[in-house]
């Protein structure tokens, strides 16, 4: 799809990127390329990601791969994707994947055309819903869904079970988000089996990434029906959320103000098609991107137990003498955001972007792109990449996130969030979230990997550590410390309050 216009794209549709790149043929692509099949002989069609990373190593920060009739653009080089965060020459693309979440997301803040108007809307009317007020409120509800992870893992370790990383840290997400933004408990922990939100999700998500392997959508008819079930299945339930709330009054959470708040300037309102596309977007994208990032920090924390020690230390030290950590002491946990960001750089869980050129430009003033022509960020080989990460990016090192090692750095060498103006509207909510809960659980227990266990990484547009089970073993009252292990107590399950600029 390389070379259309945002408005031109659709989805499961191929275009060549001949007509946006006019010296294609510099950008150099795989070996051994078939007519009409393109690169695909080889191609892994579960592990997209993994499978461009191998051709990234092999072809350079800049390459193309050509699938039937579409050539894709991919680069990962710091260099060429600090040009591409140029706002004046460059936007956000809607494609590949994400254009094929339309269907469920429509217009929703993730999704959106940059043409679109109910972007603009949207972000002005919710961005206050993450301001410093605002993330004051959820705190003590993101304390009160963490308490129920750790009582589900109290449960678990007493009876000699393994947990579940990535499926409890996806109920944990889902409660926090839909707790926190909508008033509403999915009661995810008291379930034996995912709430069937959570499958729906995941076989939309799964959909999209499946649309761009085939020619034509009607080849994987059966596919496209189940996908337009598990769409009316979220459908339905955030109907029914929504209805919900109109019968009662609310108390300024994320979807009042879609439901309330009209624009500062127009007076705009958002729309009711739009608020479903909202909550959509909200709650699929608020929770399983952090959920991958919690279960990929669990799982690294578990091999580098020197790492882990310190960062309980930390906990340790900045929390003595409280049992549920306040708002402001979260961010004192530097260490632990740094063994977070570590995680995000090796597996960004949102591992791609796509900018398009606004005008006709050069790419670092080497590949002629014209208007509308669009590229692929490779996030995971952008944080790999050695110009800016050393000859040893591959290994697990908190410490590249030292004040003084980021500012050693180039600019937009890390981007597990996107960048510019479509950057994740609730990137510090997930950053939030993801230090508290790490430093939870990092102050209860200690994380026993199992020896066998090989990392492995899911894909379903996001990316995700399967089958990964720690053995949990809780932690005994150190010296001069605070007992590790106390309970949080639960905040009352109630919306948050108001919160305004």
């Amino acid at each position: 799809m390389a070379g259309t216009t945002t408005r031109e794209a659709s989805p499961g549709g191929f275009r060549s990127a001949e007509q946006g790149w006019p010296q294609l043929h510099r950008i150099p692509h795989p070996p051994r390329r078939l007519p009409l099949l393109g690169d695909v002989i080889g191609a892994n069609r579960t592990k997209p990601v993994q499978d461009s990373m191998r051709y990234a190593r092999m072809l350079g920060p800049i390459y193309r791969r050509k699938a039937f009739n579409g050539e894709f653009v991919f680069v990962w080089g710091a260099d060429l994707v600090a040009d591409l965060a140029d706002e004046s020459r460059f936007a956000k693309h809607v494609g590949l994947g994400v254009a094929n979440l339309r269907p469920v997301a429509g217009d929703g803040l993730f999704t959106a055309y940059n043409h679109e108007p109910n972007w603009q809307l949207a972000h002005d009317v919710l961005a206050p819903g993450f301001n410093r007020e605002a993330m004051a409120a959820y705190h003590p509800m993101m304390l009160d869904v963490a308490g129920r992870l750790t009582d589900h893992w109290d449960r678990a370790q007493a009876a000699g079970r393994e947990v579940d990383v990535a499926g409890d840290m996806t109920k944990l997400t889902l409660e926090t988000i839909a707790r926190t933004g909508f008033g509403h408990d999915f009661g995810s922990f008291e379930r034996s089996r995912p709430h069937p939100f959570i499958s729906a999700m995941v076989g939309t998500l799964t959909y999209a990434q499946r649309l761009n392997a085939v020619p034509f959508p009607a080849l994987i008819r059966r596919a496209a029906q189940r996908n337009e079930a598990d769409i009316a299945l979220l459908n339905r339930t955030v109907d029914d959320l929504v209805r919900a709330r109109r019968t009662a009054s609310g108390n300024g959470d994320l979807l009042d103000r879609m439901l309330e708040t009209a624009h500062p300037e127009t007076g705009e309102r958002l729309s009711p098609e739009n608020v479903r596309r909202q909550v959509i977007t909200f709650l699929v994208a608020g929770h399983e991107t952090t959920s991958g990032a919690l279960s990929f920090a669990l799982h690294y924390l578990s091999r580098h137990p020197d790492v882990a020690a310190r960062a309980r230390a930390e906990v340790d030290r900045v929390w003595s003498g409280t049992t549920a950590p306040g708002y402001d002491q979260v961010a004192k946990l530097r260490y632990v955001r740094r063994v977070l960001d570590e995680s995000l750089r090796l597996w960004p869980t949102a591992p791609a972007f796509s900018r398009e050129a606004v005008r006709d430009t050069e790419l670092a003033g080497e590949h002629p792109m014209r208007r509308g022509a669009w590229a692929l960020v490779l996030t995971p080989m952008l944080h790999r990449d050695p110009a800016a990460w050393g000859a040893d990016a591959e290994r697990f090192d908190p410490d590249r996130f030292d004040p003084q090692a980021v500012r050693s750095r180039p600019p937009h060498t890390f981007k597990p969030f996107g960048t510019g103006a479509r950057a994740c509207i609730g990137r510090q909510f997930a950053l939030h979230e993801a230090t508290l809960v790490l430093g939870l659980l990092l102050r209860r227990y200690e994380f026993v990997a199992d020896p066998d266990y090989r990392l492995r990484v899911t894909e379903r547009l996001t990316l995700m550590p399967e089958g990964l089970r720690l053995r949990l073993e809780r932690r005994t009252v150190t010296s001069g410390a605070p007992e590790a292990v106390e309970e949080a107590p639960s905040a009352p399950r109630c919306p948050v309050h108001r919160a305004d600029d």
